[in-house]
């Protein structure tokens, strides 16, 4: 499966935003997706992950309450929808897929097989 993540841009503390995760070359509906970021100079870190048909979802706790991840397996797409944005969720954010048979969501990076390539999002104060 290849991924393509969107929707990064240039935005206020306080805007929201909305990154797509979409997928090419087989069905989505069998894949666990998460979201991560890595900022400059800093270690990648996960954002948020959902189970692959979407009944399970983890949040970290820097963006709980703030961020939602969704996905529409009709559409091939998982969403990450982030409220509130403040100046340290400035990161390229990554979407990364793994295939499963089960409702497992999974938070740690080598869990994942299959990385999109990153969209930039940019908070200013």
């Amino acid at each position: 499966v290849q991924l393509q993540a969107s929707g990064g841009g240039f935005v206020q503390a306080g805007d929201s935003l909305r990154l797509s995760c979409a997928a090419s070359g087989e069905p989505f509906g069998g894949y666990a997706v998460g979201w991560f970021r890595q900022a400059p100079g800093k270690e990648r870190e996960y954002v948020a992950a959902i189970s692959r048909v979407g009944t399970i979802t983890r949040y970290a706790g820097s963006v709980k309450g703030r961020f939602t991840i969704s996905r529409d397996n009709a559409k091939n797409t998982v969403y990450l929808h982030m409220n509130t944005l403040i100046p340290e969720d400035t990161a390229v954010y990554y979407c990364a897929a793994r295939y499963t048979v089960t409702g497992a969501y999974y938070t740690t990076g080598g869990d994942y097989v299959y990385w999109g390539q990153g969209t930039q999002v940019t908070v200013s104060s």
